[in-house]
């Protein structure tokens, strides 16, 4: 493992994705969506995981308690203790293979999710945009392989990704949630594998997890890479500023299709030390 790389869980999740700081509980959730499972991680060292009967595919914070959840089903209210979940709709009726994947909250508390073909043999995929009304709005696409995505520090401007294609674009936004000026941001050449995961650190950096080429990447605003850290896993899809200054960084990996890898599908934390002064923003919470 690259020195100062930390395992904190063992390996062997299938697709481990979507990881969210929780401050409320001092933890990291993140979802191994293939395996039907959230599992979190506590800064006091505790593990839990919670199953379900379908893949779960994120989970954001609730202003007002409990989460909202990413199903195959489309969007559901959680709540972990009890255990609960209570559907609320499905954004693509007419694709019943679809799955959401990935997600962010913005600063109005609303939710962005993609969504994608769940054998991946067809780009029947969207973006939605669930409102605090519980409403959805469908924002763009179709994609492949939706991911991010991630929204600046101001909110004027948001990244989202089709994994399949190398492409990240770049949108603007305005309050209304209304996108506008899409245009093709950066694609990645072959040898950096595919863009997965994203997030924007407080310094106004965009990170891009690198899946197929073990690492992640601090971007600059002109799309120029600014630095990467090499990881121990091939497969990785995503990452979260976490701690109480958000100056540590989990990253999540998957396991599918490679058995000789053995630290695929581990959660890992990089220090602060190798962070280069960088600090993350707090995750939004969804207002409804």
């Amino acid at each position: 493992m690259p020195q100062d790389i930390i395992r904190r869980t063992g390996p062997g999740a299938l697709l481990g994705e979507g990881p969210l700081w929780s401050r409320r509980d001092q933890c990291i959730y993140w979802v191994d969506i293939l395996s039907h499972k959230l599992n979190a991680y506590y800064l006091d060292g505790r593990h839990k995981t919670w199953s379900f009967d379908c893949p779960v595919c994120w989970v954001i914070e609730r202003e007002k308690g409990g989460f909202i959840a990413g199903l195959m089903t489309g969007f559901a209210e959680l709540t972990l203790d009890p255990f609960t979940v209570r559907h609320i709709l499905n954004p693509y009726p007419h694709e019943p293979e679809n799955r959401l994947n990935d997600a962010k909250a913005d600063d109005r508390g609303r939710i962005w999710a993609g969504s994608m073909h769940k054998p991946i043999t067809k780009t029947s995929g969207g973006w939605h945009r669930l409102n605090t009304d519980k409403t959805v709005t469908h924002v763009d696409g179709p994609y492949t392989i939706p991911n991010g995505p991630a929204f600046a520090a101001d909110h004027s401007h948001v990244f989202h990704t089709d994994t399949d294609l190398r492409q990240v674009f770049r949108f603007d936004i305005d309050a209304d949630g209304e996108l506008s000026g899409k245009r093709p941001w950066l694609t990645f050449p072959e040898s950096w594998g595919y863009p997965d995961g994203m997030t924007v650190d407080a310094q106004g950096g965009l990170w891009i997890a690198h899946w197929g080429a073990g690492r992640i990447t601090r971007f600059n605003m002109d799309a120029t890479p600014d630095f990467h850290i090499d990881l121990p896993a091939q497969q990785i899809t995503s990452m979260t500023f976490a701690g109480n200054d958000l100056n540590r960084l989990f990253v999540t990996s998957a396991a599918i299709d490679l058995p000789d890898d053995r630290e695929a599908g581990t959660l890992f934390e990089i220090p602060s030390d190798l962070l280069r002064g960088h600090t993350g923003l707090e995750p939004q919470k969804f207002r409804g």
